[in-house]
């Protein structure tokens, strides 16, 4: 959260200086932080959060309606936004790297778990909607590479997927902490054979755990820490 409120607003700033944005993150861009899909779209809500008549619970009961009616009245796009905001994390690590990556916190247990999974002879892919620039560095202070590492460049997570069956990357597991993008790989009858999981830590919104449909199972970080046949 921090790196995220810090990029967003870096980014914010530099297109219209005249915003007032406090340094740490407002209590409304966590609570939008779910439904936030790409880059683009927290440099935007930035934006949003700056102004004092912004009503935070209109933008969580109508978030993607919202979003090119705030573009179009900053006469912005999605495009020059995500441009902005990779310019900014770019230039953040180059002038202070350890400053940068200290903004991130990883969730506990999960760089050990992956560390673990070359012992268990499990290769695993990183599909991220960060830049996979971005990201690399994230896995590298960790200590972390995995076998292919896919940015919000290669495409949709959907289509990601369905380019490692072609490779004949089976089994696929697809780990997501967005309710959505499982639901949208479920919906794609050639990813059937891809196991999904939500995991129970990360951005979830309220009630994204409840209910969920067939196909879908929910992961606790006690079952992640597990053996792999454990996992349900």
């Amino acid at each position: 959260m921090p790196e995220y409120w810090w990029a967003a607003r870096m980014s914010a700033l530099s297109l219209d200086s005249s915003l007032d944005l406090p340094e740490q993150a407002p209590s409304a861009f966590a609570q939008l932080r779910p439904l936030i899909h790409r880059g683009w779209e927290m440099v935007l809500v930035a934006a949003e959060l700056a102004s004092p008549s912004l009503d935070p619970t209109l933008l969580l009961s109508d978030y993607d309606r919202c979003l090119p009616t705030a573009l179009a009245a900053r006469g912005w796009t999605s495009a020059q936004l995500q441009h902005v905001l990779e310019g900014v994390r770019a230039e953040g690590i180059a002038c202070d790297r350890p400053g940068w990556l200290a903004r991130h916190r990883f969730f506990p247990g999960v760089v050990e778990r992956l560390h673990a999974l070359a012992d268990e002879a499990s290769s695993w892919v990183v599909l991220t909607t960060k830049g996979a620039a971005f990201a690399r560095e994230l896995l590298a202070s960790a200590g972390l590479q995995p076998l292919q590492l896919f940015g919000h460049e290669s495409g949709s997570k959907p289509a990601v997927l369905a380019r490692l069956q072609q490779q004949h990357r089976v089994p696929l597991w697809f780990i997501e902490d967005r309710r959505l993008t499982l639901e949208a790989v479920r919906a794609c009858p050639e990813l059937d054979p891809v196991r999904c999981f939500l995991v129970s830590w990360g951005y979830l919104a309220p009630g994204d755990s409840r209910n969920l449909p067939a196909g879908i199972s929910l992961l606790t970080p006690e079952v992640f820490a597990g053996p792999l046949a454990g996992w349900h």
